[in-house]
């Protein structure tokens, strides 16, 4: 049990261990969403993604990064990030990056807001995660890719786990701990109505 000022969080870690784990949802219907690689390293438009989809849910741990901080992580060898547009907007976003061993962690992966229950993020987290998969092609100087991996957690939307069941990954590890229970960050000041 929780105090007022710490918040219980359970952590699920899952993978896939081949290519044929994926088990990709069927994309939105229409043309309207579009996955597209942003291959320039662009901090601004990377904590603009982070901001925006981690909003509600409590990412805060990059908030204070620096713009050589943001700058590094987006440059690493194998760091990726996919970025789904609906009619042309930012929707949502996949970071994947590649790790020693030919390990690729989906270090984030979600949607702003207003674009959650549209059937955008299975679509997005299959086209991603196919791409951890092929990352090699991309930067011939990773190993190949053998396992995918993530984490999420208990302050992640209520259908995150379920999402990533669906597309094929597998528990290998749970824990719980508690932190200090910190109010959502919002995109900008008083972005969500007092409850």
């Amino acid at each position: 049990m929780s105090s007022s000022n710490t918040l219980t969080v359970t952590t699920w870690s899952l993978e896939q261990t081949a290519p044929s784990d994926l088990r990709p949802a069927s994309p939105p219907e229409g043309d309207d969403v579009r996955i597209a690689r942003a291959e320039v390293p662009s901090p601004e438009f990377s904590r603009f993604l982070y901001a925006s989809v981690g909003s509600d849910i409590r990412w805060l741990d990059r908030l204070g990064w620096t713009y050589a901080q943001w700058q590094e992580q987006l440059s690493r060898p194998g760091a990726e990030t996919w970025v789904a547009y609906e009619k042309g907007t930012p929707a949502g976003y996949v970071e994947l990056d590649a790790q020693d061993d030919g390990v690729v962690e989906v270090v984030y992966f979600g949607l702003i807001p207003a674009f959650r229950g549209r059937r955008i993020g299975g679509h997005l987290l299959s086209y991603a995660v196919a791409r951890a998969w092929d990352l090699a092609e991309r930067w011939p100087e990773r190993a190949p890719t053998k396992r995918v991996w993530l984490h999420t957690c208990s302050k992640d939307g209520e259908h995150a786990m379920a999402n990533y069941e669906r597309r094929g990954f597998k528990l290998f590890h749970t824990a719980t701990e508690e932190e200090e229970d910190l109010p959502t960050a919002g995109p900008w000041p008083g972005a969500f109505p007092a409850a």
